[in-house]
Parts: structure tokens; sequence; C-alpha cells
């Protein structure tokens, strides 16, 4: 057996996104030839919200180091939030000591949590162990560069230059990728031509019927309450100015729709859950002031706080129908597409012409995709809504191409397999 090193700074409790590959890959590993062990930020440094059922999901005899950060009432102080920078100098002096007395064969970063890889790069050299970066969004990227003020991130001129300035430190000597969009590790490609025969490879995020058995078995009602006159969508996740552009045709349809047929048109409800990363009650709503805008906001509900996990799948199997909303990035492949397939319900995509989320979804739910560029989608949606009210929801059969945890795992550890063995592309 191999011996593997995850560095993932959010680990259960902690409700993060990110962590949820590692979370759902664990029970496969060692399946597949590799132990894991993970090093994350000890809980009560995060400010996620916390889902102690994550804890469930993870094997009992997974051993698991929690290293400390500074306090973020401190460090916020100089203007530095990130659990990144805040545990990085505790990474380093934990993981020393860990890599001088056990051995491990490979270090795995998976996390957006992004300046923290460059720690691979130290301890490749100084303990000559290769490392692999999960490329689960881009890291240094000029997306907001030419947006306006309003739209970007807060701190967006701090992190554009840090992130400008670590991501080189990174791949310098950087031995693998896993990505989630085969556009994200050919940016990287281009940008450091030392990467170009590298072992790559492109892995969503998969699905995990485990967590919809916890779900049911404890979790038996939600705060969120569904009309049952009503056809009831919901979408879970963030939100947020990059996907302006999904929302914006979202409202303009469900305008034209309240104009032509307003009796169908009252007849629907969308529930948009945790649309902010922010702190409970400090999240900004960013659907309904579109809303506002097309005059649809009575059919728009908007939660910013984050649900805890598996109250959200249970809002899910509860939904009549299922919202994944594409951002502005044409290379944007939501990690939530495999998991909403397991909750039986139709599912209403709206991307990119370019999205590799068209075809995932396309291949693995039932629905309607729709790309919303095209000139005829907003009559390609309506006639979808007006379908549903009309003739109501069929509960989908799941269809035998989703993509699941074990069988992603099992593509992490053979990247892992070549990494180790020098293999080139």
């Amino acid at each position: 057996m191999k011996k593997l090193l995850i560095i993932s700074p959010y680990f259960p409790p902690s409700n993060a996104a990110d962590m949820q590959r590692i979370r759902t890959s664990l029970p496969y590993f060692e399946k597949f030839g590799w132990v894991p062990e993970v090093v994350c930020v000890n809980e009560h440094y995060s400010d996620m919200n916390k889902d102690l059922l994550l804890i469930e999901s993870i094997p009992v005899h997974l051993k698991i180091h929690k290293v400390r950060a500074f306090s973020k009432k401190i460090t916020a102080k100089i203007g530095l939030g990130s659990i990144a920078l805040r545990s990085l100098w505790y990474y380093k002096k934990y993981v020393n000591d860990l890599l001088k007395r056990d051995h491990f064969d490979l270090i795995y970063f998976s996390t957006t949590q992004f300046p923290i890889c460059i720690l691979g790069n130290y301890w490749k050299q100084k303990f000559n162990i290769p490392y692999v970066i999960d490329m689960q969004d881009p890291w240094h990227t000029d997306y907001y560069l030419h947006k306006p003020k309003a739209e970007r991130p807060k701190k967006y001129w701090f992190s554009y230059r840090l992130n400008k300035y670590l991501e080189p430190v990174a791949m310098k000597n950087v031995d693998g990728f896993v990505s989630v969009s085969e556009a994200y590790i050919e940016t990287l490609k281009e940008r450091y031509p030392n990467l170009a025969e590298k072992p790559a490879a492109i892995i969503p995020f998969g699905s995990h019927e485990l967590d919809f058995k916890i779900a049911a078995d404890h979790i038996k009602h939600t705060k969120l309450k569904f009309q049952p006159d009503q056809l009831n969508l919901v979408y879970v996740g963030a939100v947020g100015t990059i996907m302006k552009e999904s929302i914006e045709y979202l409202c303009a349809t469900l305008a034209q729709l309240k104009a032509e047929q307003n009796a169908l048109y009252k007849q629907l409800h969308f529930y948009f859950i945790g649309t902010s990363y922010a702190p409970d009650g400090e999240g900004m709503a960013s659907v309904v002031p579109l809303a506002k805008q097309y005059e649809i906001e009575d059919c728009i509900t908007e939660q910013t706080d984050r649900m805890p996990y598996f109250e959200s799948l249970t809002i899910l199997t509860q939904a009549d129908v299922l919202l994944v909303i594409g951002s502005d990035d044409k290379a944007y492949n939501p990690s939530k597409i495999f998991t909403y397939a397991l909750a039986k319900k139709p599912v209403i995509g709206i991307f990119k012409t370019e999205s590799p989320a068209v075809i995932a979804l396309q291949h693995s739910t039932e629905g309607l995709v729709v790309k919303y560029e095209l000139s005829n989608a907003k009559k390609e949606l309506e006639a979808y809504l007006v379908y549903l009210i009309e003739n109501g929801v069929e509960v989908p059969k799941i269809k035998t191409n989703i993509n699941t945890a074990e069988e992603l795992t099992k593509k992490q550890c053979e990247l892992f397999n070549r990494v180790i063995h020098n293999e080139r592309l």
C-alpha cells in the first residue's frame, strides 16, 4: 500500500464545498492501493458553518491531523481572513515534523484555499516527495480584472496580486493535476511551459449515495416550507456576480411568462438557498436584486445563509424541480450535477453553450438544459415550465452513467500512480 498525505484546510464538520471531493473519496482510496491521512485546520479556526453529520461519512480508522491557525479576529485587523494564509505557518511546522518521522509517497492538495499549495514546492525540495494539485477553480485569473468594482470580490486588489505571485511558486515543481475542467489545465500549461508533459486528469465531483441515506435517517424536517399548490424549483449553492448572466436570463424568461401567461406564472416559485459564502447574517443577496429589476420578485425566495449539507440534500428530495445555474465562465463545471441526479428530480440547467456541464447534465439527468446565449432560449425554458405545470412532475429514473465517488476515486488513484512512476503525457 502507498501512503497519501492529503492537504485540505477545510474538513468536516466545516461545511465547505471544496472539501467534498476528499470527503467522498476517503472510503475508497485503500481499495485502489492508497492509504490516506488528512491534514486539516482545526474546525475551531474555521468560520464556515458546521454540520456534525458530515463526520458520519468519514471512515472511522482515518488518521486526521489538525493544525492551528491564527485567529481571524486578529488577522482581520490587517485585512487577512483567508484560512490558507492564517494556517500557512502552522501547516509548514506541523507537516515538517510529520514528514521527518513518517513516510509518504505523495502529497495531494485538494482545496480552493490555493495559497497553501506553495508548500508543495517547499516539501518536495526538502523531503523529495512529489505533489499533486486539485484545480477545483482557477487560481490566478483575470476574470474580474475588467469588471466594475461593485462586481469584484472584497479585497480583490490584494488577492489578485497575491495569487499572481504565489501561483508560479506552486507550479514550479508540481508533479500532476486533477481538475474539474480541461480549460483550467490548458490555461496553466499555456502560462507555465514546464507543465506541458505533467500528468493530468479531468475528474468532476461524484455522487455519494451514502449521503442521501444519512440525510434520510437524520433529517425529517427542514426550515424551508414549500407551497403545495405551486411548482417548487430549488437551487442550492453560491451565486454572486459570476452567475449574473444566467440569473438575468432566468428573470427575463419569467418576466415574459408573467406578461403572457400570468395564471401559470403564479404557480411557480424559485428558491435560492445558501447564495453567499459570508458568515450567517452578513451575506448580500445576489438574486433578489435582479428579480426586482424584472418585477418578478414575488416568485423568488433567496436565503443567503448557507444550510447544513444534509438538510440541503433533504430539500433536494422534497423539491419538485432542481435548478443548476451556470457561471459567466464558459469553463465552469459545477460539482453538484451528479448529486442532483441522485435526488431523482427533473433538473433544469442554464449554461453557456461551451460549458462542459451541458453534456454532463444531458447524460446524467432528465429535464432541460438551456444554452442561454441562443436566440430561442427564452421560449425553450418557458415552454418547459408550462409543460411541468400543466402535466405534473414525473419522477425520473436514475441514469446508469452517473459518476460515483468510487469511480472518480479510482481515476484519482490512477493519476497518483502515474505521478510516482514518473509517467509523462
